[in-house]
């Protein structure tokens, strides 16, 4: 498997990432065109935009990343294809990008998970006025990527409640990569 950047003149890449990140991410992208729209919105200025490719040039997994501040970059998004999860393409993935994020400058990763199918303790309860109590004694009750970013040194730092739609909260994680 090799990481490498995505542009705009791979167009076979891009229809893949695209279709990943659809199938993986319904909720954010229902369909195809939304999800190529926002592969297309990753090659704008500020931003970073790699790819997981094996041995026959097949798209394994798209990430991409967003400069928010001046020392702080949002993962946005991660998507690997559902047949091959859980074999470290993510984690491989976050490990580049937090690589070049690094020789540009950046302090701290942060990414944003939406529950919004109830895999966490902050779903569908209300999180006012505690919410940052919520946030301390977040757990993981299904399947949700706020335990795969755990794995890899991410903290939560934050709620944002119903965010998308009432007990949908985003889920907000961060990670120094380099030191401050």
């Amino acid at each position: 498997m090799d990481i490498v950047d995505l542009t705009p003149r791979h167009l076979s890449w891009i229809s893949q990432a695209a279709r990943i990140l659809h199938e993986t991410l319904p909720q954010g992208w229902p369909t195809f065109e939304s999800a190529r729209s926002e592969v297309w919105e990753s090659f704008g200025p500020g931003r970073l935009s790699r790819v997981a490719v094996d041995e026959r040039g097949e798209v394994l997994g798209w990430i991409g990343a967003i400069q928010r501040y001046s020392h702080a970059w949002e993962l946005h998004p991660l998507a690997v294809r559902p047949d091959r999860q859980r074999e470290g393409i993510g984690s491989a993935l976050v490990r580049d990008l937090e690589r070049l994020l690094r020789e540009r400058g950046c302090l701290t990763l942060f990414v944003g998970s939406d529950d919004e199918t109830g895999e966490t303790s902050v779903a569908g309860v209300e999180l006012f006025p505690d919410v940052l109590e919520h946030a301390r004694r977040l757990t993981v009750l299904g399947n949700h990527p706020v335990g795969f970013y755990r794995a890899l040194g991410f903290v939560v730092i934050g709620l944002l409640p119903d965010a998308n739609g009432p007990g949908k909260p985003d889920i907000w994680l961060a990670k120094r990569i380099a030191p401050g």
